[in-house]
């Protein structure tokens, strides 16, 4: 645990503390009086409110829709999957500001379902909903479809040979195994939903707003260090509170599962029933999906004769001291570093948290893994700001901060989808093996890491995704001579004129390819059967 204690500890911890320290307290000592007054402000409670709703009803909806997709990755085979779920998670590396703005395009004034059917939810919550469901589907289904794959579904067959009908198995044997895996996936979904920003901010306008939109406004509008800190520090609470809560919920029904080679499970369709399942998620995939990404596609060849893409060789736009285009080497450099960093920490922390015999202040760490997605990311990126300017932190001018603020949103990703995996590994087999004289370290790599190589992968993947979109820390700390791709999209929206807008499309379409390829990848690797199960 040393390591991953270090590294919440020093880049997170201290730079949250550094910026809620600088709001709270002055030469005349601590304003504790100052969270009374913001929370009695009626406007500061509907924004609490508001957030917590949402963030709610988007997780039920995200679940709802999300979960027939996950049996089907894990179930079912059919021509084309791999590509299909490249496809499914692009949506979750884009930056919030252009998942906002696709939605806008699609049905705000003047968008297709306006000028279809006169159909118009930009004035609604249902956008703000919908976005959410478009940007946490694959969080669903790779996170729940994962360990699906791997349940052995011989155990399901023999309760239905006891007499059990399709659905009383599902629900005694195969919903009970995927509880914590969806317990996960929902706990990450609200997260994201709780401290949404980008989308609220576009699609919302100034009747919707969450707490993460509301510390910005104070923080770069008004400049209330002092409120910000307060509604940091309720965002802190809360989210902490639902932590505690799901760290039971996953401790009482945690089970040791008989895990399988995925590739053994995944049969081709069979009756009406499953043909109508498949053909199903393929529509909500092509309409909820698809749909959206092929409007920024169409938006980014607007401009005749591809000038929008063109355009991204120029460095002449006034946004950035070197051309757009390079934001894509830089992204990909910094998501590799990133990745590499969360895979370490978070398998540090997650073999440690699968000890069933760990202590109650180890276990309290699980619940600590996940607060960087639960805080805000302005936040975090100006405490960067602040806490790191001093040697032996001094590392403003260093290549390595934009690494370390993506890795940490994506260590949580690597926890959450590795421990499901680890603690259904029986104990036993680690028991056996160091019964016959092997070493912690060869228990790990002999027993554990081929039971969990394709969680491994996995993480790895969502890490990966991560990085490339990250952007609500990153904005504040990549120098303009180094942007990545959602900071050169959102500094491109935020100016005025078509060709920016034309730029901004264009580099999102590129976000979006080169994501599908690295994921496409990823998905030929996990193919890749020796000693993965």
């Amino acid at each position: 645990m040393a390591g991953p204690v270090a590294f919440f500890a020093v880049f997170f911890a201290y730079p949250v503390l550094a910026i809620v320290g600088r709001g709270l307290k002055d030469g005349d000592g601590w304003h504790l009086a100052r969270i009374g007054q913001v929370l009695a402000d009626s406007g500061v409670r509907h924004v609490l409110w508001f957030t917590t709703w949402q963030a709610l009803v988007s997780t039920a909806l995200t679940l709802l829709i999300a979960l027939p997709g996950a049996y089907v990755f894990a179930r079912l085979d059919f021509p084309g999957k791999q590509v299909l779920r490249a496809v499914v998670t692009v949506p979750f590396v884009l930056p919030t500001v252009v998942v906002g703005t696709a939605f806008l395009a699609l049905a705000g004034r003047g968008g297709l379902l306006d000028e279809l059917w006169g159909v118009r939810l930009d004035t609604t919550v249902w956008a703000i909903l919908l976005a959410h469901v478009f940007f946490n589907y694959a969080v669903v289904v790779r996170t729940v479809g994962g360990l699906w794959a791997q349940l052995d579904p011989r155990q399901e067959e023999a309760a239905r040979m006891l007499g059990a009908s399709r659905p009383a198995a599902w629900r005694t044997v195969t919903l009970p195994a995927l509880a914590p895996a969806v317990a996960a996936a929902a706990l990450m979904v609200f997260l994201f939903t709780f401290t949404s920003f980008g989308v609220v901010q576009i699609l919302g306008g100034p009747t919707f707003a969450t707490l993460e939109v509301e510390i910005y406004r104070q923080t770069a509008d008004v400049f209330d260090l002092s409120t910000a800190a307060v509604l940091t520090m309720i965002q802190f609470v809360a989210v902490g509170a639902v932590l505690a809560v799901h760290a039971w919920t996953v401790r009482r029904r945690e089970t040791a599962l008989r895990l399988v080679d995925a590739s053994l499970t995944a049969r081709r369709p069979r009756g009406a029933g499953q043909w109508a399942l498949l053909a199903g998620v393929l529509g909500t995939v092509a309409v909820l999906l698809v749909l959206p990404l092929a409007v920024l596609v169409e938006r980014s060849l607007d401009a005749p004769g591809f000038a929008s893409y063109r355009a991204l060789t120029s460095a002449d736009s006034g946004v950035f001291l070197v051309p757009p285009i390079e934001a894509i080497g830089i992204s990909l450099q910094y998501a590799a570093a990133a990745t590499v960093i969360a895979v370490v920490i978070g398998g540090l922390a997650a073999t440690a948290l699968t000890r069933r015999d760990a202590g109650r202040l180890v276990r309290g760490f699980d619940a600590l893994l996940m607060l960087p997605l639960g805080v805000s990311a302005v936040t975090v990126g100006f405490g960067f700001l602040i806490a790191l300017d001093e040697p032996p932190l001094d590392l403003r001018s260093s290549w390595i901060l934009v690494p370390l603020a993506q890795a940490l949103v994506g260590v949580p990703f690597v926890v959450r989808t590795m421990l499901p995996v680890l603690r259904a590994v029986d104990t036993r087999l680690r028991e056996a093996a160091a019964v016959l004289g092997a070493s912690p370290w060869r228990v790990w790599r002999e027993v554990d890491l081929p039971l969990v190589r394709r969680a491994l992968l996995v993480a790895a993947g969502f890490a990966f995704a991560v990085s490339l979109g990250e952007f609500g820390a990153t904005v504040f700390i990549a120098r303009p001579d180094s942007p990545t791709l959602p900071v050169a999209v959102a500094r491109l929206l935020g100016r005025p004129g078509e060709t920016n807008y034309g730029q901004a499309m264009a580099l999102s379409t590129i976000l979006m390819v080169v994501c599908a390829v690295a994921l496409l990848v990823l998905e030929r690797l996990r193919t890749d059967r020796t000693g993965e199960f």
